[in-house]
């Protein structure tokens, strides 16, 4: 299970400092209903990472493996998810410098709901396509790992937490100390605006060239 759990660390990593929930985070942590938003959208988080990366987890899970290790199939697949990731990293890339426009849902951040912030929470993790790739590519890792159920559920968790850490420690902490919080978070949120574009590209890049190697080891 250990390496299974290295292999994931890059996944787990790529989502956790992912800026845009990140930024999400520190707006509802600054509007007015800042306690029960931002837990709402911990929440929603935590949901859409857990379960993006257990579907993935049961239809790798159903892929056979070999006495030597992974089968061709998941192989293919990690190279496959490598390439698609290097593809969105390049554009990315190719478009960071410009003048971007808030987005109209961070524009309505003050005004949202507990509710609203879980399906704001579990659509930036499940759906969009960025973190989406990552969870599947950690249910990839996992379900074709060949563990018992118990190391998958740990492998899982241990995922999730790591990739949800940089959402929900921010929360606990206003939480806890709402006051000493406000101006650091307010200085992250410009840095991440500022910087958003040039710090995913880049990770992304990286996890592309990841599972590029792991999916051509496989095959060759």
């Amino acid at each position: 299970m250990g390496s299974v759990i290295g292999d994931l660390l890059p996944f787990a990593i790529g989502v956790a400092v992912s800026p845009v929930p990140i930024i999400a985070t520190i707006l509802m942590l600054l509007s007015k209903r800042a306690g029960s938003t931002s837990v709402g959208f911990v929440v929603g988080w935590l949901l859409g990472i857990i379960i993006a990366t257990v579907l993935f987890v049961i239809l790798s899970g159903t892929v056979s493996t070999s006495d030597d290790g992974p089968s061709t199939t998941v192989s293919w697949i990690k190279l496959a998810l490598g390439v698609l990731l290097l593809v969105l990293g390049v554009k990315q890339w190719r478009g960071r410098g410009g003048d971007h426009e808030t987005p109209k849902w961070m524009q309505a951040i003050e005004e949202m709901t507990a509710v609203k912030g879980l399906g704001l929470g579990f659509a930036l993790a499940a759906i969009n396509p960025k973190n989406l790739l990552m969870c599947i590519a950690a249910g990839v890792s996992i379900g074709s790992a060949s563990l018992v159920t118990g190391e998958v559920i740990v492998s899982c968790l241990v995922f999730a937490i790591i990739a949800g850490s940089t959402v929900v420690i921010p929360v606990i902490g206003y939480l806890v100390a709402a006051d000493r919080l406000r101006e650091p978070l307010a200085t992250l949120k410009v840095w991440l605006q500022d910087n958003n574009t040039t710090v995913m590209s880049v990770l992304i890049l990286v996890i592309g060239v990841v599972l590029i190697g792991k999916g051509i080891g496989g095959i060759f």
